[in-house]
């Protein structure tokens, strides 16, 4: 009998580690069971918050490795990389559909199938005034935007409220940026 392939992937998992003094920089880690590792990391005489990835395994078939190994390499990334994106990705697909994802792997933003980014829905609404539903509403009818996408995209904005806020902030301060450069560029041909 052939067995599958095996795959490995590290996923991120965070704990806090209280603040307090010691005497030397090293990290350690204890099994509390076959599924869970956690980490201790002190650095120059203080225990800090550390993210670690933790090791998983997986059995593919031939096929899907290949098409794993094929796609990571054209797109520059190793295939633990790409196969953590593609996990996060597709349960946020599954979660919220309608939702996808666009973008090169350093800046992947959640987006409505077709139609704008997610933060873009969330940082129009912010500019309307009323109530959600009402505010929905004058969206649905300036964009032709369906309220069903809307909220859609609201809920998955609710759930990575740090990501689309980040996302409005940024582009906020690039636009404020460019108004200043276009009035500095007019005061210096003035």
């Amino acid at each position: 009998m052939a067995r599958e392939p095996h795959v490995g992937f590290m996923t991120a998992a965070r704990m806090s580690v209280a603040s307090v003094p010691c005497s030397s920089s090293w990290l350690s880690a204890r099994s509390n069971s076959v599924a869970h590792m956690s980490y201790v990391a002190v650095c120059w005489g203080w225990m800090r918050e550390v993210a670690l990835a933790a090791s998983t395994s997986f059995r593919i078939s031939d096929t899907a490795r290949a098409r794993l190994a094929s796609r990571a390499a054209r797109e520059g990334m190793t295939a633990t990389a790409l196969l953590d994106q593609l996990i996060i990705e597709g349960t946020d697909q599954l979660d919220y559909p309608g939702i996808i994802f666009r973008g090169p792997d350093h800046d992947r933003r959640a987006a409505l199938a077709a139609g704008p980014d997610v933060w873009e829905v969330v940082a129009r609404l912010q500019e309307l005034d009323g109530s959600e539903e009402h505010r929905i509403s004058l969206l649905a009818a300036e964009s032709d935007l369906h309220p069903r996408l809307i909220r859609i995209a609201l809920d998955y904005a609710a759930e990575h409220a740090d990501e689309v806020r980040q996302r409005i902030e940024r582009s906020r301060g690039m636009a404020e940026r460019s108004r200043a450069m276009t009035r500095h560029r007019e005061s210096l041909l003035a």
